[in-house]
């Protein structure tokens, strides 16, 4: 077990013990709110370190008072990605249209935020290192809830006793599957696949997207910046969710090269580039469906209770409400009034969210070919608009 070298704050008897299992973005903005509540948090996390990196993330709507409210917003502004341009390739590499991202998004200039998903977690955990006692290299193993608080032995051999258990341990949640059983009772595969890594940014892109479409199947590279390396992204339609492929990786290479074999524009390159990248994550597009989000003494927050998929591009916004909420909810109640208040209050906007999926899917990743002619009509009529307007200012 290692813990972060910060010392914890003096701890009260009548300080309610929480253990959060996950220190991504729910679980440690779920502390932040904890501590400022009075509870004594833990924060158990599998991986060495709070992880940086990764693809960028969008935080809108009540999400952006959520982090002013923690003071982040202004260093999360100057964070911020500013995708200028985004473009659509057609199956020779032709362009299709070339907009900005709030055409096809539907985001509001200048008030949402798309920052690298480390820029925010590492904002996060600076919040409350000095507040929160970290367990990296740790993960719990099992949870005994039979006393008057929950019992926990951790994978690395220690053995605690808290008064509550949130889990915020993303789409694969091991807190889920040990209270409320596999994984399988509540994800909903929403038909596609996908492999994100990074490449070398040799066409020159700059704060920008590039996705060239074929039925069922995308490439897409993203440059976040002007950085000598970009994301490429390859996504695809599979009737039945590849069981055999999710947690090995050199399967998922094969089904990757398999689906896009005979592919045009950059896609030969980056599938060499797939065979070799040392950063690969590959993963279905699915959501976490539950009936309810608590059993007893544990609950769940962020992507383990309501993974909204990646199609709606919502999922970090719902993991820093919703544990606004949760923790707001457990301020000066007991646990069972709050985790009801809690879902009561998040469950409405969190079904809104999901149900985006559907539409997310149709305008990035069309299935049939007469489905990707309309939405590249729509794309076209998209991008002209702006040019119509123009003209018809200067009549």
């Amino acid at each position: 077990m290692t813990r972060t070298d910060q010392p914890s704050r003096p701890r009260g008897p009548r300080q309610r013990r929480v253990l959060v299992s996950g220190a991504g973005i729910a679980g440690t903005a779920l502390a932040y709110w904890l501590t400022r509540h009075g509870c004594a948090v833990t924060v158990v996390e599998k991986a060495a370190t709070v992880r940086s990196g990764g693809y960028p993330v969008d935080v809108r709507g009540a999400a952006l008072e959520v982090v002013r409210s923690m003071g982040l917003l202004p260093g999360l502004r100057e964070a911020h990605v500013d995708l200028r341009r985004l473009t659509f390739l057609d199956r020779d590499g032709g362009e299709v249209a070339s907009l900005h991202p709030h055409a096809v998004t539907g985001g509001v200039t200048g008030e949402d935020l798309e920052v690298r998903r480390g820029d925010l977690t590492d904002a996060l955990h600076s919040a409350v290192r000095d507040d929160v006692e970290f367990l990296f290299r740790d993960s719990i193993d099992t949870l005994d809830r039979s006393g008057p608080g929950v019992d926990v032995t951790f994978h690395g051999g220690g053995q605690r006793t808290y008064d509550l258990v949130l889990g915020a341990d993303g789409l694969h949640s091991r807190t889920r599957e040990l209270v409320f059983g596999p994984e399988d009772r509540f994800h909903r595969y929403l038909g596609y696949c996908f492999a994100v890594f990074t490449v070398r940014n040799t066409l020159g892109l700059s704060h920008e997207t590039v996705m060239w479409n074929t039925p069922g199947r995308a490439a897409a590279l993203y440059a976040v910046g002007d950085s000598d390396e970009v994301h490429a992204f390859l996504t695809f339609a599979h009737p039945e969710p590849p069981v055999d492929s999710l947690r090995d990786p050199e399967s998922q290479r094969a089904l990757v090269e398999r689906v896009f074999a005979g592919a045009g524009w950059e896609v030969p390159g980056l599938l060499a580039a797939l065979r070799e990248a040392d950063d690969l994550f590959f993963d279905r597009a699915g959501q976490i469906r539950m009936p309810r989000w608590s059993h007893g003494r544990v609950a769940l927050v962020g992507d383990a209770a309501y993974a909204p998929s990646f199609l709606t591009g919502q999922g970090t916004s719902l993991a820093l409400t919703g544990a606004h909420r949760l923790a707001a909810a457990l301020a000066g109640r007991d646990h069972g009034t709050a985790f009801a208040a809690y879902e009561h209050d998040v469950r409405e906007s969190v079904t809104g969210t999901q149900d985006l999926a559907g539409r997310g899917g149709a305008t990035l990743f069309p299935v049939t070919a007469e489905a990707l002619r309309r939405r590249d009509d729509r794309l076209r009529g998209l991008a002209a608009a702006p040019l119509l307007a123009h003209q018809e200012s200067q009549e």
